[in-house]
Protein backbone atom coordinates (compact mmCIF):
# COMPACT_ATOMS: atom_id res chain seq x y z
CA UNK A 1 0.00 0.00 0.00
CA UNK A 2 2.91 2.27 0.86
CA UNK A 3 4.24 1.69 -2.67
CA UNK A 4 0.88 2.58 -4.32
CA UNK A 5 0.30 5.86 -2.50
CA UNK A 6 3.14 7.78 -4.16
CA UNK A 7 1.84 6.66 -7.56
CA UNK A 8 -1.68 7.82 -6.74
CA UNK A 9 -0.35 11.15 -5.52
CA UNK A 10 1.69 11.58 -8.67
CA UNK A 11 -1.30 10.80 -10.85
CA UNK A 12 -3.41 13.25 -8.87
CA UNK A 13 -0.80 15.95 -9.31
CA UNK A 14 -0.68 15.27 -13.05
CA UNK A 15 -4.48 15.43 -13.21
CA UNK A 16 -4.50 18.74 -11.38
CA UNK A 17 -1.86 20.10 -13.75
CA UNK A 18 -3.78 18.92 -16.80
CA UNK A 19 -7.04 20.39 -15.50
CA UNK A 20 -5.25 23.57 -14.62
CA UNK A 21 -3.70 23.79 -18.11
CA UNK A 22 -6.99 23.27 -19.89
CA UNK A 23 -8.76 25.57 -17.45
CA UNK A 24 -6.19 28.27 -18.15
CA UNK A 25 -6.63 27.81 -21.89
CA UNK A 26 -10.39 27.94 -21.51
CA UNK A 27 -10.11 31.10 -19.45
CA UNK A 28 -7.88 32.70 -22.08
CA UNK A 29 -10.34 31.75 -24.79
CA UNK A 30 -13.61 32.73 -23.18
CA UNK A 31 -12.89 35.48 -20.66
CA UNK A 32 -13.33 38.88 -22.41
CA UNK A 33 -10.23 41.00 -22.75
CA UNK A 34 -10.12 44.45 -21.22
CA UNK A 35 -7.47 45.65 -23.65
CA UNK A 36 -8.32 49.02 -25.22
CA UNK A 37 -7.84 49.43 -28.98
CA UNK A 38 -5.14 51.69 -30.36
CA UNK A 39 -7.51 54.19 -31.96
CA UNK A 40 -4.74 56.04 -33.76
CA UNK A 41 -3.89 52.84 -35.57
CA UNK A 42 -7.56 51.87 -35.95
CA UNK A 43 -8.45 55.11 -37.78
CA UNK A 44 -5.01 55.77 -39.22
CA UNK A 45 -4.78 59.36 -37.97
CA UNK A 46 -3.11 61.42 -35.29
CA UNK A 47 -2.45 65.06 -34.52
CA UNK A 48 -4.29 67.44 -36.85
CA UNK A 49 -5.13 64.71 -39.36
CA UNK A 50 -8.81 63.77 -39.34
CA UNK A 51 -10.29 60.45 -40.45
CA UNK A 52 -13.11 60.71 -42.99
CA UNK A 53 -15.76 58.00 -42.89
CA UNK A 54 -18.19 58.17 -45.78
CA UNK A 55 -21.24 55.95 -45.38
CA UNK A 56 -19.28 54.23 -42.59
CA UNK A 57 -16.34 53.39 -44.88
CA UNK A 58 -12.93 54.75 -43.88
CA UNK A 59 -11.59 56.89 -46.72
CA UNK A 60 -8.05 57.09 -47.98
CA UNK A 61 -8.29 60.88 -47.96
CA UNK A 62 -7.82 62.72 -44.67
CA UNK A 63 -9.30 65.91 -43.28
CA UNK A 64 -7.52 68.57 -41.23
CA UNK A 65 -8.32 70.04 -37.84
CA UNK A 66 -7.05 73.62 -37.79
CA UNK A 67 -8.25 76.96 -36.43
CA UNK A 68 -10.51 75.04 -34.08
CA UNK A 69 -12.55 73.44 -36.88
CA UNK A 70 -12.42 70.59 -39.37
CA UNK A 71 -11.60 70.99 -43.06
CA UNK A 72 -12.19 68.51 -45.89
CA UNK A 73 -10.09 68.32 -49.08
CA UNK A 74 -12.01 69.84 -51.98
CA UNK A 75 -10.87 67.00 -54.24
CA UNK A 76 -12.64 64.50 -51.98
CA UNK A 77 -15.73 66.70 -51.64
CA UNK A 78 -15.97 67.06 -55.43
CA UNK A 79 -15.57 63.35 -56.06
CA UNK A 80 -18.00 62.09 -53.43
CA UNK A 81 -20.62 64.57 -52.22
CA UNK A 82 -20.66 67.93 -54.03
CA UNK A 83 -18.98 68.70 -57.35
CA UNK A 84 -20.30 72.27 -57.42
CA UNK A 85 -17.49 73.57 -55.23
CA UNK A 86 -15.29 74.84 -58.06
CA UNK A 87 -11.69 75.85 -57.41
CA UNK A 88 -10.16 78.30 -59.86
CA UNK A 89 -6.48 77.46 -59.69
CA UNK A 90 -5.68 80.28 -62.10
CA UNK A 91 -7.11 83.05 -59.92
CA UNK A 92 -6.94 81.15 -56.61
CA UNK A 93 -10.58 81.47 -55.67
CA UNK A 94 -13.50 79.25 -54.77
CA UNK A 95 -16.59 79.69 -56.94
CA UNK A 96 -20.02 78.30 -56.14
CA UNK A 97 -22.83 78.88 -58.63
CA UNK A 98 -26.28 79.03 -57.04
CA UNK A 99 -29.42 79.30 -59.19
CA UNK A 100 -29.53 83.08 -58.84
CA UNK A 101 -26.03 84.18 -57.82
CA UNK A 102 -22.37 83.22 -57.62
CA UNK A 103 -20.59 82.96 -54.29
CA UNK A 104 -16.84 83.63 -54.21
CA UNK A 105 -14.24 82.95 -51.52
CA UNK A 106 -10.47 82.81 -51.16
CA UNK A 107 -7.95 82.11 -48.44
CA UNK A 108 -8.80 85.38 -46.68
CA UNK A 109 -12.56 84.85 -46.56
CA UNK A 110 -13.93 84.19 -43.10
CA UNK A 111 -17.12 82.51 -42.00
CA UNK A 112 -19.63 83.75 -39.43
CA UNK A 113 -17.39 82.34 -36.70
CA UNK A 114 -14.50 84.53 -37.79
CA UNK A 115 -12.46 81.56 -39.03
CA UNK A 116 -11.22 80.90 -42.59
CA UNK A 117 -13.72 79.23 -44.88
CA UNK A 118 -10.95 77.49 -46.79
CA UNK A 119 -7.27 76.67 -46.66
CA UNK A 120 -5.19 77.20 -49.79
CA UNK A 121 -2.06 75.14 -49.12
CA UNK A 122 0.70 73.58 -51.15
CA UNK A 123 -0.87 70.15 -50.61
CA UNK A 124 -4.28 71.26 -51.87
CA UNK A 125 -7.40 73.23 -51.06
CA UNK A 126 -9.44 72.43 -47.98
CA UNK A 127 -13.02 73.49 -47.22
CA UNK A 128 -14.42 74.20 -43.75
CA UNK A 129 -16.91 71.60 -42.64
CA UNK A 130 -19.59 74.24 -42.07
CA UNK A 131 -19.19 75.54 -45.61
CA UNK A 132 -19.57 72.06 -47.06
CA UNK A 133 -22.58 71.36 -44.86
CA UNK A 134 -24.35 74.57 -45.92
CA UNK A 135 -24.45 73.53 -49.59
CA UNK A 136 -24.54 69.73 -49.41
CA UNK A 137 -27.47 67.43 -48.69
CA UNK A 138 -25.71 64.92 -46.44
CA UNK A 139 -25.39 64.33 -42.71
CA UNK A 140 -22.03 65.48 -41.32
CA UNK A 141 -20.96 64.68 -37.76
CA UNK A 142 -17.55 65.77 -36.46
CA UNK A 143 -15.84 64.23 -33.44
CA UNK A 144 -12.83 66.46 -32.92
CA UNK A 145 -12.49 66.88 -29.15
CA UNK A 146 -10.14 63.95 -28.58
CA UNK A 147 -6.72 62.84 -29.76
CA UNK A 148 -8.20 60.83 -32.63
CA UNK A 149 -10.28 63.17 -34.75
CA UNK A 150 -12.84 61.87 -37.21
CA UNK A 151 -15.79 63.07 -39.26
CA UNK A 152 -18.71 60.93 -40.39
CA UNK A 153 -20.32 61.91 -43.71
CA UNK A 154 -23.47 59.92 -44.44
CA UNK A 155 -26.04 60.04 -47.22
CA UNK A 156 -29.61 60.48 -46.09
CA UNK A 157 -31.85 57.44 -46.31
CA UNK A 158 -33.09 54.45 -44.35
CA UNK A 159 -30.82 53.04 -41.64
CA UNK A 160 -31.28 50.04 -39.35
CA UNK A 161 -31.36 51.35 -35.78
CA UNK A 162 -31.34 49.35 -32.55
CA UNK A 163 -31.66 50.30 -28.88
CA UNK A 164 -29.02 49.06 -26.46
CA UNK A 165 -30.80 46.83 -23.92
CA UNK A 166 -27.67 45.87 -22.00
CA UNK A 167 -24.45 47.84 -21.57
CA UNK A 168 -21.62 46.35 -23.57
CA UNK A 169 -18.25 46.72 -25.17
CA UNK A 170 -17.83 47.67 -28.82
CA UNK A 171 -14.78 45.88 -30.20
CA UNK A 172 -12.51 46.11 -33.22
CA UNK A 173 -13.79 42.73 -34.48
CA UNK A 174 -16.40 40.22 -33.43
CA UNK A 175 -15.07 38.19 -30.49
CA UNK A 176 -14.45 38.85 -26.82
CA UNK A 177 -10.69 38.77 -27.31
CA UNK A 178 -10.77 41.71 -29.72
CA UNK A 179 -9.65 45.09 -28.27
CA UNK A 180 -12.31 47.54 -27.09
CA UNK A 181 -13.09 50.59 -29.22
CA UNK A 182 -15.74 52.13 -26.96
CA UNK A 183 -18.63 51.23 -24.66
CA UNK A 184 -22.36 51.77 -24.96
CA UNK A 185 -24.93 52.15 -22.21
CA UNK A 186 -28.50 50.95 -21.97
CA UNK A 187 -31.10 52.89 -24.00
CA UNK A 188 -28.49 54.32 -26.36
CA UNK A 189 -29.31 54.08 -30.09
CA UNK A 190 -26.80 52.54 -32.48
CA UNK A 191 -26.89 52.16 -36.26
CA UNK A 192 -26.59 48.50 -37.21
CA UNK A 193 -24.45 48.22 -40.31
CA UNK A 194 -24.10 44.44 -40.52
CA UNK A 195 -25.74 41.61 -38.55
CA UNK A 196 -24.14 38.23 -37.97
CA UNK A 197 -25.07 35.22 -35.87
CA UNK A 198 -23.74 36.50 -32.54
CA UNK A 199 -22.25 39.91 -33.33
CA UNK A 200 -23.28 43.06 -35.20
CA UNK A 201 -21.22 45.86 -36.69
CA UNK A 202 -22.49 49.20 -35.39
CA UNK A 203 -21.91 52.94 -35.42
CA UNK A 204 -22.12 54.40 -31.93
CA UNK A 205 -23.42 57.81 -30.80
CA UNK A 206 -19.89 58.87 -29.81
CA UNK A 207 -18.66 58.36 -33.36
CA UNK A 208 -17.05 54.95 -33.48
CA UNK A 209 -17.37 51.81 -35.58
CA UNK A 210 -17.03 48.34 -34.14
CA UNK A 211 -18.68 45.08 -33.20
CA UNK A 212 -21.00 44.32 -30.28
CA UNK A 213 -22.70 41.13 -29.13
CA UNK A 214 -26.27 40.78 -30.37
CA UNK A 215 -27.48 39.98 -26.86
CA UNK A 216 -26.80 43.62 -25.97
CA UNK A 217 -29.18 44.93 -28.65
CA UNK A 218 -32.88 44.99 -29.33
CA UNK A 219 -34.04 43.87 -32.77
CA UNK A 220 -32.92 46.44 -35.38
CA UNK A 221 -35.67 48.39 -37.10
CA UNK A 222 -35.46 50.54 -40.25
CA UNK A 223 -35.67 54.27 -39.65
CA UNK A 224 -35.74 57.04 -42.26
CA UNK A 225 -33.26 59.90 -41.98
CA UNK A 226 -33.52 63.05 -44.07
CA UNK A 227 -32.07 66.51 -44.00
CA UNK A 228 -33.98 69.64 -43.08
CA UNK A 229 -31.94 72.10 -45.13
CA UNK A 230 -33.76 73.75 -48.04
CA UNK A 231 -31.29 73.47 -50.90
CA UNK A 232 -31.68 75.83 -53.87
CA UNK A 233 -33.70 74.69 -56.86
CA UNK A 234 -32.22 75.16 -60.33
CA UNK A 235 -35.47 76.03 -62.09
CA UNK A 236 -35.44 76.69 -65.82
CA UNK A 237 -37.17 78.46 -68.70
CA UNK A 238 -38.64 75.66 -70.82
CA UNK A 239 -41.03 76.16 -73.70
CA UNK A 240 -44.68 75.30 -73.13
CA UNK A 241 -44.77 73.06 -76.21
CA UNK A 242 -42.63 70.42 -77.89
CA UNK A 243 -39.56 71.88 -79.55
CA UNK A 244 -39.05 71.61 -83.30
CA UNK A 245 -35.71 73.31 -83.85
CA UNK A 246 -33.78 73.81 -87.06
CA UNK A 247 -30.14 74.77 -87.02
CA UNK A 248 -29.30 77.38 -89.63
CA UNK A 249 -25.66 77.45 -90.66
CA UNK A 250 -24.80 81.08 -91.30
CA UNK A 251 -21.29 81.72 -92.63
CA UNK A 252 -21.66 85.37 -93.65
CA UNK A 253 -23.89 88.30 -92.87
CA UNK A 254 -25.45 87.90 -96.30
CA UNK A 255 -26.54 84.41 -95.29
CA UNK A 256 -29.03 85.85 -92.83
CA UNK A 257 -31.16 87.05 -95.72
CA UNK A 258 -31.91 83.48 -96.77
CA UNK A 259 -33.96 82.57 -93.70
CA UNK A 260 -37.41 83.20 -95.15
CA UNK A 261 -36.74 81.09 -98.24
CA UNK A 262 -35.31 78.24 -96.16
CA UNK A 263 -38.38 78.23 -93.92
CA UNK A 264 -40.81 77.96 -96.84
CA UNK A 265 -40.70 74.16 -97.02
CA UNK A 266 -40.46 73.52 -93.28
CA UNK A 267 -43.26 72.21 -91.13
CA UNK A 268 -43.93 73.00 -87.48
CA UNK A 269 -40.62 74.75 -86.77
CA UNK A 270 -40.87 76.87 -83.63
CA UNK A 271 -37.16 77.47 -82.99
CA UNK A 272 -34.33 78.38 -85.32
CA UNK A 273 -30.71 78.32 -84.16
CA UNK A 274 -28.37 80.36 -86.36
CA UNK A 275 -24.65 79.65 -86.05
CA UNK A 276 -23.83 83.28 -85.30
CA UNK A 277 -21.24 83.27 -82.54
CA UNK A 278 -17.80 81.66 -82.81
CA UNK A 279 -15.05 81.90 -80.19
CA UNK A 280 -11.91 83.45 -81.62
CA UNK A 281 -9.31 83.26 -78.82
CA UNK A 282 -8.70 82.22 -75.22
CA UNK A 283 -9.72 85.61 -73.83
CA UNK A 284 -13.47 85.16 -74.19
CA UNK A 285 -13.85 87.04 -77.47
CA UNK A 286 -16.04 85.80 -80.29
CA UNK A 287 -17.08 86.82 -83.77
CA UNK A 288 -20.71 87.61 -84.45
CA UNK A 289 -22.99 87.44 -87.47
CA UNK A 290 -26.09 88.41 -85.49
CA UNK A 291 -28.75 90.40 -87.28
CA UNK A 292 -31.79 92.21 -85.82
CA UNK A 293 -33.83 91.91 -89.03
CA UNK A 294 -33.32 88.12 -88.91
CA UNK A 295 -34.74 87.95 -85.40
CA UNK A 296 -37.69 90.14 -86.34
CA UNK A 297 -38.44 87.96 -89.37
CA UNK A 298 -38.41 84.84 -87.20
CA UNK A 299 -40.55 86.45 -84.52
CA UNK A 300 -43.05 87.56 -87.14
CA UNK A 301 -43.52 83.87 -87.96
CA UNK A 302 -43.86 82.91 -84.27
CA UNK A 303 -40.42 81.31 -84.22
CA UNK A 304 -37.91 81.72 -81.40
CA UNK A 305 -34.23 82.41 -82.10
CA UNK A 306 -31.57 80.55 -80.07
CA UNK A 307 -28.19 81.84 -81.22
CA UNK A 308 -25.42 79.23 -81.31
CA UNK A 309 -21.90 79.65 -79.89
CA UNK A 310 -19.16 77.25 -81.00
CA UNK A 311 -15.51 76.60 -80.11
CA UNK A 312 -14.36 75.32 -83.50
CA UNK A 313 -11.49 77.76 -84.09
CA UNK A 314 -7.97 76.34 -83.98
CA UNK A 315 -7.03 79.45 -81.99
CA UNK A 316 -9.26 78.37 -79.10
CA UNK A 317 -8.12 76.00 -76.37
CA UNK A 318 -11.27 75.57 -74.30
CA UNK A 319 -9.38 74.09 -71.37
CA UNK A 320 -7.52 77.41 -71.06
CA UNK A 321 -10.33 79.80 -71.91
CA UNK A 322 -12.84 78.31 -69.50
CA UNK A 323 -10.40 77.77 -66.63
CA UNK A 324 -10.38 81.47 -65.77
CA UNK A 325 -13.29 82.85 -63.77
CA UNK A 326 -12.78 86.38 -65.09
CA UNK A 327 -12.69 85.11 -68.69
CA UNK A 328 -15.88 83.10 -68.22
CA UNK A 329 -17.52 86.20 -66.75
CA UNK A 330 -16.38 88.32 -69.68
CA UNK A 331 -17.77 85.80 -72.16
CA UNK A 332 -21.07 85.48 -70.31
CA UNK A 333 -21.49 89.25 -70.02
CA UNK A 334 -20.88 89.62 -73.75
CA UNK A 335 -23.39 86.91 -74.61
CA UNK A 336 -26.05 88.43 -72.41
CA UNK A 337 -25.41 91.86 -73.91
CA UNK A 338 -26.02 90.38 -77.37
CA UNK A 339 -29.12 88.59 -76.10
CA UNK A 340 -30.54 91.97 -75.12
CA UNK A 341 -29.25 93.81 -78.18
CA UNK A 342 -30.74 91.36 -80.68
CA UNK A 343 -33.82 90.36 -78.65
CA UNK A 344 -32.79 86.69 -78.62
CA UNK A 345 -34.98 84.04 -77.03
CA UNK A 346 -32.24 81.59 -76.22
CA UNK A 347 -28.65 80.44 -76.53
CA UNK A 348 -27.35 77.14 -77.89
CA UNK A 349 -23.91 75.99 -76.74
CA UNK A 350 -22.02 73.81 -79.22
CA UNK A 351 -18.64 73.01 -77.66
CA UNK A 352 -17.14 70.00 -79.38
CA UNK A 353 -13.85 68.13 -79.17
CA UNK A 354 -13.18 69.18 -75.58
CA UNK A 355 -10.19 67.67 -73.82
CA UNK A 356 -10.98 65.83 -70.62
CA UNK A 357 -9.28 68.48 -68.48
CA UNK A 358 -11.70 71.05 -69.92
CA UNK A 359 -14.77 69.18 -68.67
CA UNK A 360 -14.96 70.62 -65.15
CA UNK A 361 -14.45 74.15 -66.48
CA UNK A 362 -17.07 73.72 -69.22
CA UNK A 363 -19.68 72.52 -66.75
CA UNK A 364 -18.87 75.45 -64.46
CA UNK A 365 -19.30 77.80 -67.44
CA UNK A 366 -22.78 76.34 -68.02
CA UNK A 367 -23.69 76.76 -64.35
CA UNK A 368 -22.63 80.40 -64.41
CA UNK A 369 -24.24 81.14 -67.79
CA UNK A 370 -27.51 79.60 -66.60
CA UNK A 371 -27.88 82.27 -63.89
CA UNK A 372 -28.48 85.34 -66.11
CA UNK A 373 -30.43 83.16 -68.56
CA UNK A 374 -32.68 82.06 -65.71
CA UNK A 375 -33.08 85.61 -64.44
CA UNK A 376 -33.92 87.02 -67.88
CA UNK A 377 -36.11 84.11 -69.05
CA UNK A 378 -33.65 83.09 -71.78
CA UNK A 379 -33.67 79.44 -72.88
CA UNK A 380 -30.28 77.73 -72.49
CA UNK A 381 -29.63 74.59 -74.53
CA UNK A 382 -26.47 72.50 -74.88
CA UNK A 383 -25.44 70.21 -77.74
CA UNK A 384 -23.83 66.85 -76.94
CA UNK A 385 -22.68 63.87 -78.93
CA UNK A 386 -24.24 60.56 -77.89
CA UNK A 387 -23.03 59.41 -74.46
CA UNK A 388 -19.88 57.26 -74.40
CA UNK A 389 -17.21 56.39 -71.89
CA UNK A 390 -14.71 58.78 -73.47
CA UNK A 391 -17.01 61.83 -73.16
CA UNK A 392 -18.45 61.27 -69.66
CA UNK A 393 -16.64 64.42 -68.50
CA UNK A 394 -19.27 66.52 -70.31
CA UNK A 395 -21.36 65.59 -67.24
CA UNK A 396 -24.80 65.38 -68.82
CA UNK A 397 -26.39 64.80 -65.43
CA UNK A 398 -25.24 68.22 -64.19
CA UNK A 399 -26.16 69.79 -67.53
CA UNK A 400 -29.65 68.37 -67.10
CA UNK A 401 -29.95 70.17 -63.76
CA UNK A 402 -28.72 73.64 -64.68
CA UNK A 403 -29.75 74.10 -68.34
CA UNK A 404 -33.16 74.01 -70.00
CA UNK A 405 -32.48 71.51 -72.78
CA UNK A 406 -29.82 68.90 -73.46
CA UNK A 407 -29.61 68.17 -77.19
CA UNK A 408 -28.42 64.75 -78.40
CA UNK A 409 -26.59 65.13 -81.69
CA UNK A 410 -27.82 61.76 -82.91
CA UNK A 411 -25.56 61.56 -85.95
CA UNK A 412 -21.91 61.21 -87.04
CA UNK A 413 -21.98 57.56 -86.05
CA UNK A 414 -19.61 57.15 -89.00
CA UNK A 415 -17.69 60.21 -90.12
CA UNK A 416 -15.14 61.29 -92.69
CA UNK A 417 -11.80 59.70 -91.87
CA UNK A 418 -13.38 56.66 -90.27
CA UNK A 419 -14.79 53.37 -91.50
CA UNK A 420 -17.76 53.40 -93.90
CA UNK A 421 -21.21 53.17 -92.40
CA UNK A 422 -24.42 54.90 -91.50
CA UNK A 423 -24.47 58.49 -90.31
CA UNK A 424 -27.25 57.62 -87.85
CA UNK A 425 -28.50 54.04 -87.67
CA UNK A 426 -31.63 53.40 -85.66
CA UNK A 427 -29.78 51.41 -83.00
CA UNK A 428 -27.22 54.17 -82.59
CA UNK A 429 -29.93 56.74 -82.03
CA UNK A 430 -31.89 54.45 -79.71
CA UNK A 431 -28.81 53.87 -77.55
CA UNK A 432 -28.09 57.58 -77.51
CA UNK A 433 -31.57 58.32 -76.20
CA UNK A 434 -31.57 55.52 -73.61
CA UNK A 435 -28.16 56.45 -72.23
CA UNK A 436 -29.02 60.14 -72.09
CA UNK A 437 -32.27 59.44 -70.24
CA UNK A 438 -30.28 57.66 -67.53
CA UNK A 439 -28.81 61.06 -66.72
CA UNK A 440 -31.23 63.75 -67.92
CA UNK A 441 -35.00 64.10 -67.36
CA UNK A 442 -36.92 63.36 -70.57
CA UNK A 443 -38.64 66.75 -70.42
CA UNK A 444 -35.23 68.32 -71.04
CA UNK A 445 -33.99 66.04 -73.83
CA UNK A 446 -34.09 67.08 -77.49
CA UNK A 447 -33.14 64.60 -80.22
CA UNK A 448 -30.93 65.96 -82.99
CA UNK A 449 -31.48 64.28 -86.39
CA UNK A 450 -29.50 64.62 -89.63
CA UNK A 451 -30.70 66.08 -92.91
CA UNK A 452 -27.64 64.62 -94.61
CA UNK A 453 -25.90 61.37 -95.42
CA UNK A 454 -22.49 60.35 -96.73
CA UNK A 455 -21.47 58.78 -100.02
CA UNK A 456 -18.49 56.55 -99.27
CA UNK A 457 -15.85 55.67 -101.84
CA UNK A 458 -13.68 52.63 -101.14
CA UNK A 459 -10.81 51.84 -103.52
CA UNK A 460 -7.34 50.35 -103.39
CA UNK A 461 -6.16 53.80 -102.35
CA UNK A 462 -8.33 53.82 -99.21
CA UNK A 463 -11.66 55.14 -97.98
CA UNK A 464 -13.10 58.64 -98.24
CA UNK A 465 -16.54 60.19 -98.09
CA UNK A 466 -18.47 63.30 -98.99
CA UNK A 467 -21.53 64.66 -97.19
CA UNK A 468 -24.70 65.17 -99.20
CA UNK A 469 -27.98 66.68 -98.08
CA UNK A 470 -31.11 64.57 -98.44
CA UNK A 471 -32.22 66.38 -101.58
CA UNK A 472 -28.77 66.15 -103.15
CA UNK A 473 -28.36 62.49 -102.17
CA UNK A 474 -31.66 61.57 -103.84
CA UNK A 475 -30.48 63.30 -107.01
CA UNK A 476 -27.21 61.33 -106.87
CA UNK A 477 -29.13 58.07 -106.46
CA UNK A 478 -31.30 58.84 -109.46
CA UNK A 479 -28.47 60.07 -111.65
CA UNK A 480 -26.41 56.93 -110.99
CA UNK A 481 -29.41 54.56 -111.05
CA UNK A 482 -28.43 53.07 -107.71
CA UNK A 483 -30.73 50.37 -106.38
CA UNK A 484 -31.68 50.81 -102.75
CA UNK A 485 -32.37 47.96 -100.31
CA UNK A 486 -34.14 48.39 -96.97
CA UNK A 487 -32.00 47.52 -93.96
CA UNK A 488 -34.53 46.85 -91.19
CA UNK A 489 -31.98 46.69 -88.38
CA UNK A 490 -30.46 50.03 -89.41
CA UNK A 491 -33.79 51.64 -90.25
CA UNK A 492 -32.47 52.91 -93.61
CA UNK A 493 -32.09 52.17 -97.27
CA UNK A 494 -28.65 51.06 -98.45
CA UNK A 495 -27.25 51.30 -101.95
CA UNK A 496 -23.95 50.78 -103.72
CA UNK A 497 -22.36 51.68 -107.02
CA UNK A 498 -19.58 49.45 -108.39
CA UNK A 499 -16.43 51.15 -109.71
CA UNK A 500 -13.57 49.82 -111.81
CA UNK A 501 -11.27 49.81 -108.81
CA UNK A 502 -13.72 49.82 -105.91
CA UNK A 503 -17.20 50.71 -104.78
CA UNK A 504 -19.36 53.64 -103.69
CA UNK A 505 -21.81 53.10 -100.82
CA UNK A 506 -24.61 55.12 -99.30
CA UNK A 507 -26.78 54.65 -96.23
CA UNK A 508 -29.70 56.93 -97.00
CA UNK A 509 -31.26 59.45 -94.69
CA UNK A 510 -34.73 60.32 -95.94
CA UNK A 511 -38.31 60.64 -94.76
CA UNK A 512 -38.47 56.91 -93.98
CA UNK A 513 -35.42 56.86 -91.71
CA UNK A 514 -36.48 60.15 -90.10
CA UNK A 515 -39.94 58.77 -89.30
CA UNK A 516 -38.35 55.94 -87.32
CA UNK A 517 -36.17 58.37 -85.40
CA UNK A 518 -39.16 60.58 -84.66
CA UNK A 519 -41.00 57.49 -83.41
CA UNK A 520 -38.20 56.97 -80.89
CA UNK A 521 -38.60 60.58 -79.76
CA UNK A 522 -42.35 60.12 -79.35
CA UNK A 523 -42.05 56.75 -77.58
CA UNK A 524 -39.67 58.28 -75.07
CA UNK A 525 -41.76 61.45 -74.75
CA UNK A 526 -38.75 63.68 -75.38
CA UNK A 527 -38.93 67.45 -75.21
CA UNK A 528 -38.30 68.01 -78.88
CA UNK A 529 -36.36 67.42 -82.06
CA UNK A 530 -33.57 69.44 -83.69
CA UNK A 531 -32.57 69.17 -87.35
CA UNK A 532 -29.13 69.69 -88.86
CA UNK A 533 -29.44 71.67 -90.99
CA UNK A 534 -31.80 73.96 -92.90
CA UNK A 535 -31.30 73.73 -96.66
CA UNK A 536 -30.10 70.13 -96.85
CA UNK A 537 -33.57 68.60 -96.74
CA UNK A 538 -36.42 68.24 -99.21
CA UNK A 539 -40.10 68.84 -98.49
CA UNK A 540 -40.71 65.11 -97.94
CA UNK A 541 -38.29 65.14 -94.99
CA UNK A 542 -40.61 67.49 -93.14
CA UNK A 543 -43.47 65.03 -93.41
CA UNK A 544 -41.54 62.94 -90.87
CA UNK A 545 -40.73 65.79 -88.48
CA UNK A 546 -43.28 66.90 -85.94
CA UNK A 547 -45.34 65.72 -83.00
CA UNK A 548 -48.81 65.37 -84.51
Amino acid sequence: MKKIMPVIAALGLIAVCVLGFFGYRAARKYIPTKEMADLKSFYGVSGEDTAILYNQELQEARGLYMNGQTYLPISWVNEHINKRFYWDGTENMLVYALPDQIVYADGETQGANGKPLLLDREDGVWLALGLVNNYTDVEILAFDSGDVKRVFVTDWGTRNMAAVKKSGKVRVRGGVKSPIVTEVERDMQVAVLESMEKWSKVQTPDGHLGYIQNKCLDTPEPQAFEGTAELPEYYGTPMDEKVVMAWHQVTSREGNAGLNKLLEKTRGVNVVSPTWFALTDNEGNYSSLADQDYVKAAHDKGIQVWALLDNFSDDVQSEKLLASTSTRKKLIDSLMADVEKYDLDGLNMDFEGLKQEAGVHYVQFLRELSIPCRQKGIVLSVDNTVPAEFNKFYDRKEQGIVVDYVVIMGYDEHYNGGAPGSVASLGYVRDGIENTLKLVPREKVILGVPFYTRVWTETDEGVKSSALGIEEAKAWIEANQVDLYWQKELGQYYGELPLENGIKMVWMEDEESLKLKMNLARENDLAGVACWKLGLEDEEAWTAIGWD
